[in-house]
């Protein structure tokens, strides 16, 4: 009797993680729909590719805001009902740049979902606690942030698949209903979670934290000043059809999967040092890409490099004791990369070439190396 209650008990609860893993990954997803669109929005809404590069740094900023200041801000709410507000939100801003009838209204729509997006995302990293029994606290957390790692390589693919066949505005429209499906699943499957004091006043970045914040918005601004306008490049400058650009993308989404379990595996060791490897895969793929045109090996170097990104930067995270504090500010600085690198991005494209945000993605993630690296010399407390 006893085991069935226990059993009964905690069966909710993975339903629960596994509920909030396919919920992150259908922000991340909404985040990277501009990705693969790029060329379809901007042409449809009359706007340069550059500008429409801001799809993807307005979200990434606003989402920066907003995940410590709801962290603050509702830490005494119920986290089962915050977390429904996102996800309805995340509905509306989906299903809003579904219909949207020109870009300022595709832009407010983006705004609204840079909120769902920040607020979501630091909540859902820090209920393996609440979720699981403390013996599988671990695990949970790891599928929970699965759902970032997997939308972040997979979600722009599987959005230029869907509009291949039905536009653009397809695209948007499916996050949008399963969006609301999440809604009604995470209804049923979370427990009331009260709120707590999240910014606690003992909590601080220690300087290895701090390095880790660094380390984040170098590596992912240098992969989104390049990978925002990955599409382009391919249209434009190495003439591939749209059935080869669909190719490539999903050829770097199986390898960014791949890429997340073996650095996952690897980074649980050492994060540091994966770090470096996969930042010197993203250099030397964005700098082979304009030398070498579309060979989709190029793209499954890519894949594997960025894939691992997420996953290590958590664990190294995990690795110091970070607490909410410090996970809100990881996915704050995770998101204001984001934005940053798309608007740098647009800027070159705009003002230089398409062929030069490649380079300049590049030049980045090789600094990302070298501040790990010398920071590695350093320190023997980084690792």
């Amino acid at each position: 009797m006893t085991m069935t209650a226990q059993s009964s008990a905690v069966q909710p609860r993975w339903l629960a993680v596994f509920s909030v893993a396919v919920g992150t990954f259908a922000l991340v997803t909404s985040e990277m729909l501009p990705v693969g669109l790029l060329t379809s929005i901007a042409a449809t809404l009359g706007v340069s590719d550059g500008t429409a590069g801001l799809m993807m740094s307005a979200p990434g900023l606003v989402a920066a805001i907003s995940a410590p200041v709801l962290a603050i801000a509702t830490r005494r709410f119920d986290r089962r009902l915050t977390l429904l507000a996102l996800m309805a939100l995340l509905a509306v801003s989906n299903l809003a740049g579904a219909i949207a009838p020109d870009y300022p209204v595709m832009l407010a729509a983006r705004v609204l979902g840079g909120v769902s997006i920040g607020g979501f995302w630091a909540f859902a990293a820090g209920l393996g606690t609440r979720l699981a029994p403390e013996r599988s606290v671990g695990r949970a957390t790891s599928i929970i942030m699965a759902g970032v790692s997997v939308a972040s390589v997979l979600g722009v693919p599987a959005a230029t698949f869907i509009s291949s066949f039905a536009g653009w505005r397809s695209a948007f429209a499916a996050m949008g209903v399963l969006a609301l499906i999440l809604l009604a699943v995470l209804a049923v499957t979370l427990p009331p979670m009260p709120g707590a004091d999240s910014h606690r006043s003992g909590e601080r970045l220690s300087w290895p934290l701090k390095a880790v914040v660094l380390a984040t918005v170098l590596i992912v601004t240098a992969h989104f000043a390049a990978y925002t306008y990955v599409r382009p490049f391919l249209e434009q400058v190495a003439h591939a059809d749209p059935g080869l650009v669909s190719v490539a993308l999903l050829l770097y989404g199986v390898a960014g999967v791949t890429g997340n379990f073996v650095a996952g595996s690897w980074a649980a060791r050492n994060p540091k040092p994966v770090l470096i490897v996969l930042a010197g895969l993203i250099a030397l793929a964005t700098a082979a890409l304009p030398v070498l045109g579309t060979p989709l090996f190029v793209l499954v170097v890519w894949g594997l490099g960025y894939g691992g990104v997420g996953v290590t930067l958590q664990l190294w995270i995990m690795r110091h004791g970070g607490g909410e504090l410090a996970t809100a500010v990881y996915v704050s600085a995770f998101n204001l990369s984001i934005g940053l690198g798309s608007f740098v991005g647009g800027r070159v494209v705009d003002g230089i070439s398409t062929s030069a945000v490649m380079w300049t993605g590049a030049i980045l993630a090789l600094l990302t190396a070298a501040f790990a690296g010398i920071w590695g010399r350093s320190t023997t407390t980084g690792s």
